[in-house]
């Protein structure tokens, strides 16, 4: 954990700061609220009120679910069938050119156990301060938290980074109002979420999005920019993986028909922006925490598909 993260630390239960105390951390007015330290990261996880059902053993901790290394072949491979998407690159770039009048932002990475695709330019930038946590331990997080109680007090941070990681929560609305709480009056919030996609990490998977669904669920916040983040191509590619593995029962099968299909990820560039909106692969939303909000009338007329 960075030395600067230390001081912003607060217990997930009641929004009281911690202390470090011996090999755990402590709620500096309540006792009863104690944390433990593995391996030098505070796991801040209230465990009544979470998917995780007991704190780890003092040993590395890695996530639920497999994330396997590619290397050689199957890196070349990986690329083919799953490219660095264009509009993350870009609307990563347009964060951190909104932050630039800020000395030294701090940006809340959600999910940071592993570094998003396209994220080069956020953590390339000099003068941001990442804060990254996980629900898992990994050499990329300062503590490791649930998303439905976020360890930090209100106003501290700048910009959050939330990539993949709402179809992974029960509450996504809980967890917004979270992302809303811990940004400054001014912070800037990004989220790519998946709207047709398959089932992955198994049981850690919970909720998809239409960009109109993606948009009210940041209703508290004034929309930058929005948009499909991997459109109808994309999405076509991931329902040929899963319905060859589903034929065959096998992921292997799946893999090898996705590879034979990759190209199918550059027809989305031959489709209008109001076509993909309504099959897409996934969304994203660029916001400004906002004292104003969208009402269910605002979000009807919002609806920017080709229907």
């Amino acid at each position: 954990m960075k030395q600067e993260v230390q001081p912003l630390l607060r217990c997930p239960r009641t929004g009281q700061p911690l202390e470090p105390q011996g090999d755990g951390w402590l709620a500096s007015r309540d006792g009863a609220c104690r944390y433990p330290t593995i391996e030098g990261t505070p796991f801040l996880i209230d465990i009544e009120r979470s998917v995780i059902d007991h704190y780890p053993p003092n040993s590395r901790t890695s996530s639920p679910v497999k994330r396997s290394a590619h290397q050689g072949l199957t890196a070349f491979a990986k690329r083919l069938v799953s490219p660095e998407k264009k509009s993350t690159r870009e609307n990563i770039k347009k964060l951190v050119a909104l932050l630039a009048d800020r000395k030294r932002p701090k940006v809340l990475v959600i999910g940071g156990g592993t570094r998003g695709q396209g994220t080069e330019a956020l953590y390339a930038a000099p003068d941001v301060e990442i804060i990254a946590f996980d629900i898992y331990l990994s050499d990329r997080v300062d503590f490791v938290a649930d998303a439905h109680s976020i360890p930090l007090p209100d106003g501290s941070v700048d910009a959050v980074l939330v990539q993949a990681v709402l179809e992974h929560v029960l509450q996504p609305e809980q967890v917004v109002r979270e992302i809303w709480r811990v940004l400054a009056d001014d912070g800037i919030v990004y989220a790519e979420t998946p709207f047709l996609q398959q089932v992955h990490e198994g049981p850690y998977d919970f909720t998809r999005f239409t960009d109109s669904g993606h948009r009210y669920l940041f209703r508290r916040f004034a929309m930058i920019d929005a948009g499909t983040s991997g459109g109808p191509g994309t999405q076509l590619l991931w329902s040929i993986d899963y319905f060859v593995r589903a034929l065959f029962r096998s992921r292997t099968a799946g893999k090898i028909a996705k590879l034979a299909f990759f190209w199918l990820h550059y027809a989305d560039r031959l489709i209008g922006d109001r076509d993909s909106l309504d099959t897409a692969s996934g969304t994203y939303f660029l916001g400004r925490k906002s004292q104003e909000s969208l009402g269910p009338r605002d979000i009807v007329r919002f609806y920017r598909g080709a229907q």
